[in-house]
């Protein structure tokens, strides 16, 4: 079952599960013989949390579209997602023009810009191709991550803005509440929507908000 948003501590990144999107997408998803939707822990949306939700709809979970019920791309396009990865920040510091960040400075800056270490790295799930290639929102603006993932964290350059310490980072969530979009994660890293859920809802804290 996921843990309550106050056991969020250390680097992890916190997986906000959906309970109206998934209930929502229940209703969507396809009868017929399909995906085991239960398998990898519910793709790592939490199997007891899921089951138990299908349960309280008279919904069988071996009937049903596990690209639709997790609202990911594939299924039904009235689907939402069900799972958001959410960091924080840890604090910002000034980047100078030519400066690199990371191992092997694989990013450097062309201008005079403030960048924010924010929680979640590859440990957490958060893979080190992400590097340079995409973007968090934070305060309803985008921001492209830089320099390579770490275990534990990565670097985001936040241009002009200041976030404080402990500011929300969304990884990727629902576009329709201004999230990055999960695609962005399968076109830099080559893994599918199901491989990326997985790997991080198993990782991450799960919370599940309303």
């Amino acid at each position: 079952m996921p843990a309550p948003l106050d056991a969020a501590a250390g680097v992890s990144p916190v997986a906000r599960l959906s309970e109206s999107n998934l209930r929502a997408n229940a209703l969507l998803a396809p009868i017929g013989p399909a995906d085991d939707v239960l398998a990898a822990d519910a793709w790592g949306h939490g199997a007891e949390w899921v089951a138990s939700i299908l349960a309280s709809l008279g919904t069988d979970p071996s009937r049903l579209d596990a690209a639709t019920l997790f609202g990911l791309p594939g299924g039904d396009l009235r689907a939402r997602p069900v799972l958001s990865l959410h960091g924080r920040v840890l604090g910002t510091k000034p980047l100078l023009t030519g400066e690199g960040v990371s191992y092997g400075y694989t990013h450097r800056a062309s201008r005079d810009t403030t960048v924010a270490l924010v929680t979640g790295g590859y440990a957490q799930g958060v893979v080190r191709s992400l590097g340079n290639r995409a973007d968090v929102a934070i305060d309803g603006r985008r921001h492209r991550i830089v320099g390579r993932v770490a275990m534990d964290v990565c670097v985001v350059d936040v241009s002009d803005q200041r976030p404080a310490r402990g500011t929300d980072v969304v990884f990727f969530g629902d576009p329709d509440a201004g999230h990055p979009e999960l695609s962005a994660w399968t076109d830099a890293t080559g893994w599918t929507a199901a491989e990326i859920v997985a790997a991080v809802g198993t990782r991450a804290v799960r919370t599940v908000v309303a």
